[in-house]
Order: structure tokens, then sequence, then C-alpha cells
């Protein structure tokens, strides 16, 4: 018996990844062995003391039942006290934070709560694909706008006001970009949050990647009167190593939280005190955490840099975050033709920028997550490649 999916699906692709990986997979089977250099799912561990702490609370008998939907105490208040040492900005744990189950369930609750149809919203291109899929999904319309690398990947917000605004109702941003590693300026988000105010446009900013390589973390929450026109979403997948633990948070006017708590209270029942507990730990760890992190992606950069250079592709060596965001040569047709040949001919997965919107499609992206002696490995792959071609 075949059921019609809801129409908000007909639109809404399976997650390229979630594809591609099962194609991997096959070709595993057939004993290709593929080296993975696409995926930004960290491959270090937690702080030890991290894993200490939910071992020793899950351990105990008190700690298995249902939890606030707001999150803990003490959760809350180590994100205030983070965002106070780390970015210097004044947070209320009881009233302008929610901890989330990994900042990609915070897109969907934002859209969900505020988006209906009819509503438009502004979504970079190129850009992390889940953010028009959950526009879609909320019924809205999204929008995409280009950035290029002749803007350092940031918004024209003046190109942006001549094309009009009408119905649009929010706007997502995120920096340190991804894919293309591209910071943003103290002076940009002012600029941001003045547009947003001027324009009745809530700003959502995505913020994963700010300790990545970055000696200068930063929160839009930092700019004066943030709070009245901004939401930020952080998460501890990439500074904490804990991609799979799923925690993350929203910083938000006490409105804010509240009226998204409004649709997230009906869609979980709270997180894990266990992991809620680890979460505050690791939150608490100093710079040197930070510091011995970066060490290691800067070794790994080195030789994705090297891979890129074999390649023919030309990058900014001042990108920042978790990938290495290269112009693929002008005489390829486009980033997926010279993906697939690195995939089928010498059996290393990278990602096309293609699908991250259209302004993506001359670019690759290569993750910074795998040992250097994996780098070393695809080094030699593609040296293969590039030696008989």
């Amino acid at each position: 018996m075949q059921i019609a999916v809801a129409k908000r699906l007909e639109q809404t692709e399976e997650y390229y990844f979630s594809k591609k990986l099962r194609e991997i997979e096959s070709l595993n089977k057939a004993g290709k062995k593929i080296i993975n250099l696409a995926i930004g799912s960290p491959d270090l561990p937690p702080h030890p003391s991290v894993v200490e702490e939910l071992v020793k609370q899950a351990a105990l008998d008190t700690t298995h039942g249902y939890q606030s939907y707001k999150g803990s105490v003490l959760l809350r208040q180590a994100i205030a006290d983070w965002y106070q040492r780390y970015y210097q900005v004044n947070v209320d744990a009881a009233t302008e934070v929610l901890p989330l189950m990994g900042s990609k369930e915070g897109i969907m609750h934002i859209c969900m709560t505020y988006l209906q149809a009819g509503d438009k919203v502004l979504i970079p291109n190129p850009g992390y694909p889940t953010y028009a899929s959950a526009v879609r999904l909320s019924e809205a319309t999204a929008i995409p706008y280009t950035l290029s690398e002749s803007n350092n990947w940031l918004p024209d917000l003046q190109a942006l006001e001549k094309n009009g605004l009408q119905d649009v109702k929010m706007m997502w941003i995120n920096y340190p970009h991804m894919p293309t590693g591209a910071r943003a300026t103290k002076a940009f988000f002012e600029a941001i949050i003045a547009f947003g105010k001027k324009h009745h446009i809530l700003i959502c900013h995505d913020n994963p990647y700010s300790f990545i390589l970055n000696e200068e973390p930063m929160s839009i929450m930092a700019v004066e009167g943030a709070k009245d026109v901004a939401i930020e979403l952080n998460s501890l997948s990439k500074s904490a190593n804990m991609a799979g633990w799923r925690l993350g948070m929203l910083v938000a006017h006490p409105d804010r939280i509240d009226e998204i708590l409004r649709f997230k209270s009906n869609m979980d029942s709270g997180m894990f005190f266990p992991l809620q507990a680890a979460a505050a730990v690791a939150l608490s760890l100093d710079q040197s955490w930070y510091d011995e992190l970066n060490t290691t992606y800067r070794e790994r950069r080195e030789k994705v840099f090297s891979i890129m250079d074999l390649l023919g592709c030309s990058y900014q060596k001042d990108q920042v975050g978790l990938f290495v965001w290269a112009k693929v040569p002008d005489e390829i047709k486009d980033a997926y033709a010279l993906t697939d040949k690195v995939l089928y001919d010498a059996n290393v997965f990278i990602t096309p920028g293609g699908i991250f919107g259209e302004a993506g499609s001359q670019y690759i992206r290569i993750s910074l997550c795998a040992t250097v002696e994996t780098f070393d490995q695809a080094i030699g792959r593609i040296q293969t490649l590039t030696t008989n071609s």
C-alpha cells in the first residue's frame, strides 16, 4: 500500500550526506576502503573530565528521571558563565538560555516557532542546507542571498535592501561561516543588528565554529541591543568534540526563550541529566583545552592545503573552522565532476561545494576530522591520480 507523504516533504530531499554515505558503504563492501574527508564529525575525544562526569552521574540512582524542559540550573549557569568568559557577553542563566539537543534541533525549533506560509526567510548561498530545509518544513519561503569571495563571504546588506524585503521575517547568518571558513567582524555584526531593527527582521546567528582555529571567538550578542532582534545558536559538537552527544544551546531575549519553549516543550521531555552535567564540565574548560585542540587542527590543515595544491585548487590560508574551502581550477566543469573523480578513481570522499548552494558550485570542501596518517594516505592516493591524469 502506498501512503502519500505530507506536502511539506514534497520539496524536501534526503540530506546529501545521508544518501552519499550509503553509496560509500556499498563501495567499502566492494573492497574500495574509501577515505572519508567530507564530514565535520570530530574524531578526537572530549576532555577526560567530561567523560568522567557522565559516568559518575549515570551511576547514580537519582539521575534517570524526566528533566526540566528548560534545562537544568547547572547547565544554564554553565552556559551563561561560558558566554561571559569567552565572549564577554552577559547572559541571564534563568531567562536568556535554552539548552538544546544539538543546535540543528534549534534551527527547526526557531523556524517552527516563528514562520508560516507567506513568510519569507533570507538564507545564505552557499550555506548550511538545514536552514533551507527547516524553512520549507515550516511552510515559509526561503530566499537565498548570494555570498561571494570578493566580499569576504559576507552578505551585501545594501543590495538586499535594494532587492526589496517585503514579507521577510527572518534572516539566517553563520560566522565563522560554514562552508567557507570566513569570519565576521564586529562592524558587520553591528551593521546586521541595525539592519534587523530597521526592517523588523529576526536575525538568527548559528555560531558553532567560533573556537576552531580562531584566535578571537565572537558572539553577535556582544553588540549592544542584539537581544532585541537576534537569536544565537551555539554547540559543543565542534568546540568540545561532543558531536554525537547532541548538546547545543540557544541564547536570546527572555521573550524569545519563552516563545521557542512553547514549541520545544511539545517535541521532547528534557535532556538526560548526566549529559547536562558533563556539558557543564566541558563548558568550564580553560583556554588550554582550545589551544591543544587547535594545535592538532593546524597540523591537519597543512595536510589539507597539500591536497588542495595537488588538485590545483586556490584557497585562503586565513580561513577558520573545521574545514578548508577551495575553488576548483577554471577548466573543471564544476566541483561535482572533481569530487566524483577523486571518489571513484582515488577512493577519497570530499565534499562538492554545490550542495551548499549554487554559489558554491565551483568550490570543494575538505574536513579536518581525520588523523595526519589518514591525510597522508589520501595525499598518496591523490598524487597517483594526478600523476596519471
